[in-house]
């Protein structure tokens, strides 16, 4: 920067000259690989979104087709074979073995990865629009359409999660769809106040005062200015929401009010083979083994947005 006068000049330096643009992007994502738990979360979600995603080349045999009268050997609740580890290599090879009705137990797990994934993310993100919306209108306009809306979601968390979800399912009918509706509708009150905490906190911020003096709508101000800013809370809690998600909606198919048969999803294998936890507990730890690394990949995932995310923490 020169400035120039009638019988000098003085140089004065630029301090923001030479360097390179701020990121947002670009440094959410530096602080997040900060985090070692959100990069073991990333990396174990990752392995998951790919067996979904390759789950027909990956599995050897269909999930829902029994193997009695194909296999000469094929029984029910067959034990695991693998030629690897001395099983003969004259007998079909059944990695995780086979269940109750002689389907292979591997392949039946590999498509409950993507059955799984796909219940976390549509449930979560159900909830999260729904949640989004109530939660913004009610803390931008407050006054009545706060009280209403929020007396409304305190109606919801006075029950019980799953019982409000087991009776939810019973009026609907039981099936996956209706279960995964269920336990939508009865996490929509989290991210709803979570929406409105955020809009209440910056909805009194100098900016918001600004656009108003500039004469923009309140909507324009709540889609443009608000929302935008107020999603940060509510990506963390939505990460940490699939794992809980995923938990209510395989309780509800192991009580046979989700996924019906033969639909591989790991609660439903698991209570259709609860009988056998002695005789073939392979059966049940297996897809319970999914579930809880599944669960874990998310949370871990969750809590390391929640530290990266956090300007406190990286000021």
């Amino acid at each position: 920067m020169t400035l120039r006068a009638d019988s000098f000049t003085v140089e004065i330096a630029d301090p923001m000259a030479g360097q390179k643009p701020v990121s947002l992007l670009r440094d959410t994502l530096r602080n997040i690989l900060r985090q070692r738990s959100a990069i073991v979360g990333l990396t174990a979600l990752g392995f998951l979104v790919l067996v979904a995603i390759f789950a027909s080349v990956i599995a050897p045999f269909d999930p829902t087709q029994p193997l009695l009268g194909i296999e000469d050997t094929a029984r029910p609740r067959l034990a695991p074979c693998i030629h690897l580890l001395g099983c003969a290599i004259s007998e079909p090879e059944h990695l995780m073995g086979l269940d109750g009705n002689a389907r292979d137990v591997f392949s039946r797990v590999v498509f409950g990865t993507r059955i799984d994934l796909e219940i976390g993310f549509l449930t979560v993100g159900f909830a999260i629009i729904l949640g989004t919306i109530i939660g913004s209108v009610a803390g931008f306009f407050g006054s009545r359409v706060d009280n209403l809306l929020m007396r409304l979601m305190d109606v919801l968390l006075a029950f019980p999660s799953l019982l409000l979800a087991i009776a939810i399912v019973t009026v609907l009918g039981p099936g996956l769809i209706n279960a995964q509706l269920a336990i939508g509708i009865v996490a929509i009150p989290v991210y709803a106040r979570v929406m409105r905490a955020s809009v209440l906190s910056i909805r009194g911020q100098d900016f918001i005062a600004a656009s108003r003096a500039l004469g923009e709508s309140s909507g324009g101000i709540l889609r443009r200015r608000i929302i935008p800013n107020a999603l940060t809370p509510l990506i963390v809690q939505g990460t940490l929401g699939i794992a809980g998600a995923i938990i209510d909606v395989a309780a509800l198919s192991f009580l046979g009010l989700g996924a019906a048969p033969p639909l591989a999803e790991w609660g439903s294998m698991i209570g259709d083979e609860r009988n056998a936890v002695f005789s073939a507990p392979h059966l049940i730890l297996v897809p319970g083994l999914a579930i809880v690394i599944t669960c874990l990949s998310f949370n871990l995932l969750g809590d390391g947005l929640r530290d990266a995310l956090d300007p406190r923490l990286n000021r």
